[in-house]
């Protein structure tokens, strides 16, 4: 099974650009800035990737997220993130980048998009992976997060933009906080694709949808505590991008045998993997997709089908959607 993961071809669409980042680019990070609560010694910092609750988890991101204050900073994390998600087979990838961490430290807003346009070409030329951007909104910040951060993407925003997200905390911060930013993000031709229902019950998914007119949904797990709204998420084809590994090193869900995915496939949720924070919880995505057959018994199809519905709900263009669904297919039938 583990050539037939290697050989499909994927995309991810939920993996955060801080989080992302490896063992080895951390500490480089940590030496390069000393004195952020990151440490600089790798066992250390194995153990700092050790997250007792959702809430410690956002802490231990918030101090690796301080030291990535540069255009070097950023470009060495997401050729980073090339490198490790070509050796996954990825072919595309929608990066979550959070504008708001890196302009309040040592970087001008054109920096921002100019750092962006050369590691959306390097990664492609180097590595066969093709970047495209979702910029969120840091809930952590509240509720003035939202203007600061859609100004930024609507007159600095890179070639390969394809949506607003809202990430962070969800205790405490309600989704309709942001309607006004989303709204115009989409008269604007951004995708609505806030993080819901992670650490919150099926309310927030529904806030999401009814307030924020989610396209896609960030996580989503708590969906299935609700079937009138597994139902809905069916029958509108409103997809979910579901992190096996971070829900379980996060302590968002119990156990991976209590995970909710296989429960939401069968229902007919349209669900994509993802990897959310690779670096942070030591996973790649051929590691979810091998998590997915050895716990929930999927088989060779069913894999396929998960990197199909990936592919057709992601924003990449269509030619690439069609030569990647091909690719699956062939895979799959060889």
């Amino acid at each position: 099974m583990k050539d037939f993961v290697a050989a499909l071809p994927k995309v991810e669409l939920h993996v955060h650009l801080v989080g992302s980042a490896s063992i080895p680019t951390v500490l480089e990070l940590a030496r390069r800035h000393p004195g952020r609560g990151v440490p600089t010694e790798e066992q250390a910092l194995r153990d700092f990737y050790e997250f007792h609750d959702f809430a410690h988890f956002i802490d231990n991101y918030v101090k690796v997220d301080s030291m990535v204050r540069t255009g070097e900073d950023i470009l060495a994390l997401l050729l980073g993130l090339a490198r490790d998600q070509a050796a996954s087979n990825i072919r595309y990838s929608e990066v979550t980048v959070t504008p708001t961490a890196h302009l309040n430290k040592e970087m001008e807003p054109d920096e921002l998009t100019e750092t962006l346009t050369n590691a959306r070409i390097l990664a492609k030329r180097q590595y066969g992976v093709e970047f495209a951007w979702i910029f969120d909104i840091d809930g952590f910040l509240g509720k003035e997060a939202g203007p600061v951060t859609l100004d930024w993407v609507l007159n600095h925003r890179p070639d390969g933009t394809v949506g607003l997200g809202l990430g962070g905390p969800e205790i405490g911060v309600p989704r309709e906080w942001f309607r006004e930013q989303f709204a115009i993000a989409a008269d604007n031709g951004l995708r609505c694709l806030p993080h819901a229902g992670e650490t919150t019950g099926p309310q927030t998914i529904w806030a999401a949808i009814n307030e924020l007119h989610a396209e896609r949904i960030g996580h989503g797990t708590s969906a299935i505590q609700d079937i009138r709204l597994v139902n809905y998420l069916a029958e509108h084809r409103i997809p979910l991008e579901v992190n096996p590994t971070s829900n379980i090193r996060t302590k968002a869900v119990a156990a991976i045998e209590d995970h909710p995915l296989p429960k939401l496939v069968a229902a007919g949720v349209p669900v994509v993997l993802g990897t959310d924070d690779p670096g942070m919880f030591h996973t790649t995505l051929n590691d979810e997709y091998l998590l997915c057959h050895e716990v929930f018994n999927f088989d060779r199809a069913q894999l396929a089908e998960l990197a199909s519905t990936g592919v057709a709900v992601s924003y990449a263009p269509e030619e690439v959607k069609k030569a990647l669904l091909s690719e699956i297919n062939a895979v799959l039938e060889g």
